[in-house]
């Protein structure tokens, strides 16, 4: 059996992956995908990948998708179907290709067709079942919230006692628990988020128009890593302080010559405080639906954690001196932090694999199912280590 398997998330506007070997993180990697504009972007990517991992054709693949959503398709089914095909060509048939159907299990290229629903989208339920897994492992508490912050989405899932709290597995069911939001901190248009923001002062209606986005409000509040910064942006232009302040300045009616560079910082972090204030209702919201108390451990995901301090104000990072809690505080930790350290390129792939859950999860969870001691302790009902590195 080879040692190696690639974990894909396939989205519709990046594709992530990582690459795990003997069950450590040998690496993780996002590329930007647009597949909205057409397939060639994916095989683009796939030819990427190759480059970068000359045993791609040699490797297990583990695949979790949300791309099936771009208008690109028909319907969600045409979607899994045709971004299936597009996996399945350059790895050839002989290569062991299983798709993540979540509560089906896995299946190959041959029976997407008979699972696509339960593959559509299940994204976020890898991730989510993995961090399950390994805080039950390591004795972690038992309730937890999953928050996932990421490009264009935020995740907001409960975790027991090892399990997946919500029975909700669609995006129209999580859509309308709270436990999907479509809101993230790089591609959400900023006309969504509020219809009025202060500006000197006083109360200005906003231009329901594609003009800004929330990359460009964190890109000024220096917040975004700019190596997450991959979508081109509202214009098409530069992604510099000036440009968004300009983009900005269109939503409201003016130029960036009408303010100072201290102005149009106040108007991003007014435009900050209004999407703080929609997820921080959905917060609440999932916390309630699945009794979690304030105390719960937030587990945190993706490219926007930098915003969960802000949701709930009573729970804070950790500060003590060897990572505990500071008195009165629940505890915290990052996604990437549940997976063993080890390896020169340790830090590196944890920065990566926060941002990139699902790709990690759907390695991770593919590895488990393969190894004998699990598929053993499976069928007796007795619990094994899940313990994945990040070498």
């Amino acid at each position: 059996m080879t040692a190696d398997i690639i974990g894909w998330d396939i989205g519709g506007a990046h594709v992530k992956a990582c690459w795990l070997q003997h069950g450590q993180v040998r690496d993780v990697v996002q590329w930007a995908c647009p597949l909205w504009l057409g397939l060639q972007h994916l095989v683009a990517v796939l030819q990427a990948a190759q480059q970068r991992w000359p045993q791609l054709g040699q490797a297990r693949h583990a695949v979790t998708m949300t791309g099936e959503m771009a208008d690109l398709f028909t319907d969600r089914a045409d979607g899994v179907a045709r971004i299936a095909a597009a996996l399945a060509q350059p790895f050839g048939a002989s290569t062991d290709l299983q798709f993540y159907a979540g509560d089906d299990g896995w299946c190959g290229a041959g029976a997407v067709a008979a699972h696509w629903r339960a593959i559509a989208s299940a994204n976020w339920l890898a991730s989510a079942r993995h961090a399950a897994l390994a805080l039950q492992a390591g004795g972690g508490p038992g309730s937890a919230l999953l928050i996932d912050i990421g490009s264009t989405t935020t995740d907001l899932i409960a975790l027991r006692n090892g399990k997946v709290l919500t029975s909700h597995r669609s995006d129209h069911q999580r859509l309308a628990s709270g436990e999907l939001v479509y809101q993230g901190v790089v591609r959400t248009p900023l006309c969504v988020l509020a219809q009025q923001v202060p500006w000197c002062g006083q109360a200005v209606n906003v231009m329901n128009e594609l003009f800004a986005t929330t990359a460009d409000i964190y890109r000024l509040t220096g917040e975004l890593n700019p190596l997450h910064d991959q979508q081109p942006t509202a214009d098409g232009g530069a992604k510099t302080a000036a440009a968004s302040h300009q983009r900005l300045a269109r939503l409201i009616g003016l130029d960036s010559t009408d303010g100072t560079a201290a102005d149009w910082l106040a108007l991003a972090q007014g435009w900050r405080r209004a999407q703080v204030a929609i997820l921080q209702a959905q917060v609440a919201r999932v916390m309630a639906l699945h009794g979690l108390g304030q105390d719960c451990l937030l587990v945190t995901a993706g490219c926007g954690d930098f915003l969960v301090p802000a949701l709930l104000p009573a729970l804070r990072p950790t500060t003590g001196s060897d990572g505990s809690p500071a008195p009165g505080q629940p505890r915290w930790r990052r996604y990437a932090d549940l997976l063993a350290p080890g390896g020169p390129r340790a830090a590196a792939n944890a920065g990566w694999a926060q941002v990139c859950a699902p790709a990690v999860a759907v390695a991770a969870l593919r590895w488990f199912a393969l190894q004998p001691s699990r598929q053993a302790a499976t069928s007796t009902g007795s619990s094994t280590s899940t313990s994945v590195g990040a070498g």
